[in-house]
């Protein structure tokens, strides 16, 4: 197969030498430095280096940063908080102690995600004290603090995901705790949605919020919902976890109980975990066949997964982390998120459009490749290495992901074991498919054909339009959110989760005049439909949009300071990287 030496267009060229390279390096010097870094021995140097100078796959910003570089800086793009107790300043779990963490993992760069359902709700009792809790909202303005605090102090801006349980008694003020776009910048927001909560909402019967075992009132379970979607449909947040979802298709579901996901929300995780992430640049295994039609390389891809695992999983041994309870999380589960990106310019070139069954099915296929030899060159791992710490034989081989599996691939996993946790997910890609000559992004729609960027020079501020890959390179101009279905992006979300045993972010883009009733019923054909999470976002909701096409472009772009991840308004670039 041919090989490539990195991005061709100035702008991923620019992005990439910025973000990931040491100074002085040269894309292909910072391809050799990870390679050499993540080798088993030459062979495996060598095949892996091909398959990133050639960007068939495209570790997350961080390990390109982290591994094998001087600075210290974590390869671990990010992480759940251990879990907060519910005291102000006592203990190793106290709020200002879990603050201090969150402060140094940000500063190694390193996103972080909380769940605050374990501190009590406002205006309860404080004993020691004879006063009131002012509650758990009050109490994330401090983890925002210490956010822009890291920022101001020259390390990058860290990404943040705060959750709350539905049955929290403080929940509909963490629902609109960011209406007033001032407060929580520095975080995301999700609601762990429970079955408890939805079966209320179907069976139209009331729904008890509690903490610590006592219910503090009851509600209806409607209204609470209509104030959780109003709140996505006017401000593109909270995002929704279907956090019993997320436990029962856990694979470590007999030793660890997860309350929170990383920032993006494509890795559920424990208390002190860790997600190490990187994707597949689909495009890279199109080829012309002899009707001179885009056809897809499975075989290459095939190939390619082994080398990949075995890298991926040298991180976790390779890597410093921030905190050691990070490290100890990590190495005694060997968790890694293997996803895609570039699929809508991949599929859509093959003639496939977005959403249809037939793209979807398209889509089910290569997931299947991704998680069945990423799971294979696991249980070789296991062989030849050993199996991860926490590998309980039975157990392990009862979970219902597992079971999705084929009963080959079952039955080699319960003679040999299995070297990591869990191996996919799919996380949002925005600067790493932006460095990949501006592909499409996860498994998302094309946002537009094409940008403008403003470049600023020593003569004056110049224009320069940035083209999508699909268009540029590959002659196809396909749907742009613009023109995707709420159907369609639910087609592609449920088609994606059924194959991926962390999660998936997607984010389902709306048009301003969708009506009411069936904006909500999205979120729950998701939950019917086995996804682990929704978000949305209307274009004529209240929240400034992210993404600036060429024909909407203003002379000076607003910046989106609603959220945790970065956002660059010129390129319309989004990213937790």
């Amino acid at each position: 197969m041919k090989t490539n030496v990195g991005p061709s267009l100035p702008i991923s060229e620019e992005t990439h030498a910025t973000k990931y390279r040491s100074r002085g390096e040269t894309f292909r010097d910072a391809m050799n430095r990870v390679s050499n870094a993540l080798k088993d021995d030459q062979p495996h140097y060598r095949s892996l280096r091909e398959i990133l100078i050639d960007m068939r796959f495209m570790p997350a910003g961080r390990v390109q940063s982290a591994m094998g570089a001087t600075k210290a800086v974590t390869p671990y793009n990010c992480f759940v908080s251990g879990t907060i107790e519910d005291s102000f300043t006592t203990g190793e779990g106290s709020i200002m102690r879990r603050a201090t963490e969150a402060a140094e993992t940000m500063r190694q760069g390193g996103g972080i995600g909380y769940d605050f359902s374990t501190l009590r709700p406002r205006g309860d009792v404080i004993k020691k004290l004879q006063s009131h809790s002012s509650g758990p909202v009050s109490f994330m303005q401090i983890f925002d603090a210490t956010c822009r605090c890291v920022a101001s102090s020259g390390h990058r801006r860290g990404a943040q995901m705060g959750v709350m349980r539905i049955d929290h008694p403080d929940i509909v003020e963490f629902i609109t705790a960011k209406h007033n776009q001032k407060d929580l910048t520095g975080f995301n927001m999700s609601v762990a949605v429970t079955d408890d909560f939805m079966d209320a909402l179907r069976n139209d019967r009331p729904f008890a919020l509690k903490f610590n075992g006592q219910t503090y009132r009851e509600v209806d379970p409607a209204d609470l919902w209509d104030t959780l979607m109003r709140s996505t449909w006017d401000w593109a947040e909270p995002g929704v976890l279907f956090i019993d979802t997320i436990n029962r298709m856990n694979n470590l579901w007999y030793c660890e109980r997860i309350a929170a996901t990383n920032p993006c929300g494509e890795q559920p995780l424990p208390p002190y975990g860790a997600c190490l992430l990187g994707s597949f640049n689909l495009v890279k295994y199109l080829g012309k066949n002899e009707m001179g039609q885009w056809s897809f390389d499975r075989g290459q891809l095939r190939e390619d997964i082994k080398p990949v695992v075995r890298a991926m999983d040298n991180v976790v041994d390779r890597a410093d982390y921030p905190l050691p309870e990070q490290g100890r999380e990590a190495r005694a589960k060997r968790r890694m998120g293997l996803g895609v990106s570039g699929v809508a310019n991949a599929f859509e070139a093959m003639g496939l459009s977005y959403g249809s069954p037939e793209y979807c099915a398209k889509q089910d296929q290569i997931l299947e490749i991704v998680r069945d030899e990423a799971y294979r060159a696991s249980v070789d791992l296991a062989r030849e290495k050993g199996i991860f710490a926490l590998f309980d034989r039975d157990l392990y081989g009862q979970g219902k992901f597992i079971q999705t599996l084929p009963s080959d691939l079952q039955a080699d996993i319960q003679k040999y074991g299995i070297r990591n946790s869990h191996l996919t997910s799919i996380a949002p890609t925005g600067t790493i498919s932006l460095c990949a000559d501006n592909i499409s992004s996860g498994i998302e729609p094309v946002f537009a054909h094409s940008f403008n960027r403003t470049v600023i020079e020593a003569a004056g501020p110049r224009t320069e339009t940035i083209e999508d890959y699909g268009a540029r390179v590959l002659g196809v101009k396909g749907k742009t959110t613009a023109e995707v279905t709420i159907e369609e992006h639910l087609n592609v979300l449920i088609s994606a989760a059924k194959h991926v045993d962390s999660a998936v972010s997607k984010t389902c883009n709306v048009s301003g005049d969708v009506p009411w009733d069936d904006f909500k019923s999205l979120y729950v054909k998701a939950y019917e439909g086995g996804a682990k999470g929704c978000t949305t976002f209307r274009v004529d909701g209240k929240r400034a949009g992210i993404l600036v096409a060429k024909d909407e472009a203003k002379d000076e772009p607003a910046k989106d300071e609603g959220g945790a991840c970065t956002y660059d308004p010129t390129t319309g670039i989004r990213s937790c990287e």
